[in-house]
């Protein structure tokens, strides 16, 4: 189970996913219900969710400026492997790592300034409101 401010989310032994809470802050998935198929994670931001799915991609779901909204960054939203979350916002460390954000931009929803940093992530760690990568090399990049 994993929670929002006021709402939850678990999977289930199947991979679908059940939420229940304040409707903005997550706890309404039916939008997204039939996307909701083979999950394996779950995080959350103060007010959405992002699943991340068996193929790779990521599902998202809550209230849009808090990282419910991913449609800007949908199509580099493949082969994800981990997702972190600060307070309104989320990054995805892709197979081939690199990341990608999206949310908030003053909670770390915009990283395309270091983008070009942004390669060979090993880790990513979060505050309230910013992320810091740390790459093979040893550099930390935020």
């Amino acid at each position: 189970i994993h929670a929002t401010h006021s709402a939850f989310a678990a999977t289930l032994a199947d991979g679908s996913v059940v939420t229940w809470g304040d409707l903005e802050f997550g706890g309404y998935s039916n939008i997204v219900r039939n996307e909701l198929k083979n999950v394996q994670q779950i995080h959350a931001t103060h007010s959405a969710f992002a699943a991340i799915l068996a193929d790779g991609s990521v599902v998202t779901w809550g209230h849009s400026a808090y990282g419910g909204d991913s449609a800007r960054v949908r199509d580099q939203l493949k082969n994800v492997q981990k997702i972190h979350a600060t307070h309104s916002a989320f990054a995805a460390t892709l197979a081939d790592g690199s990341v990608v954000t999206w949310g908030d931009l003053e909670f770390g929803g915009y990283s395309n300034i270091v983008r070009n940093e942004l390669k060979n992530v090993q880790q990513i760690h979060a505050t309230h409101s910013a992320f810091a990568a740390i790459l093979a090399d040893g550099s930390v990049v935020t």
